[in-house]
């Protein structure tokens, strides 16, 4: 029920991110060569949203098993075969994202008192979705290592096939 509220959460926020870098960068546009005018902090806060918004879409990517994968030799692998990459490669993903955390924190503290200089926001706060990113794609992988380990998944999970889908 919570995970379910926080994607929705997630979602809405994304969209509401990428509603706002539309009317920043099409506001800015009109206004500059409409009006020979433009919005001063439009093209830095635009930028700061790209980041945002790339960072929290790629953990629900991550939810929905959307991220690019090459399954050509794991199709054709038995069942052990496919647990052993599947873990393989949720343990190496894990242990990224745990050095991006540690980076991200440092990162993080170390910009907070870097102020943008036109928007005049703490650099920190744009770092810090990298730090939301790594934590909650931790959270994920955690629990898709969880759920192989006592054989809670299944094997379209483990491998899928996304030619059914086209």
């Amino acid at each position: 029920m919570f995970s379910r509220l926080l994607v929705k959460g997630m979602e809405w926020l994304l969209i509401c991110i990428f509603g706002s870098m539309v009317v920043l960068v099409f506001g800015n546009v009109v206004l500059r060569y409409g009006f020979n005018y433009g919005i001063i902090f439009s093209e830095e806060v635009s930028r700061f949203l790209f980041v945002w918004m790339v960072f929290l879409g790629s953990v629900l990517m991550l939810r929905d098993n959307g991220h690019l994968g090459v399954h050509t030799l794991t199709k054709l692998l038995p069942l052990a075969g496919k647990k052993v990459c599947k873990f393989i490669g949720d343990a190496t993903t894990l242990a990224c994202c745990l050095l991006m955390t540690y980076g991200g924190w440092k990162i993080v503290r170390l910009n907070m008192s870097n102020i943008a200089p036109v928007s005049e926001i703490p650099l920190g706060v744009v770092y810090v979705a990298l730090l939301v990113c790594s934590v909650g794609m931790g959270v994920l992988l955690v629990s898709s290592l969880y759920r192989l380990v006592t054989g809670q998944m299944d094997e379209q999970e483990m491998c899928p096939d996304f030619d059914d889908a086209l």
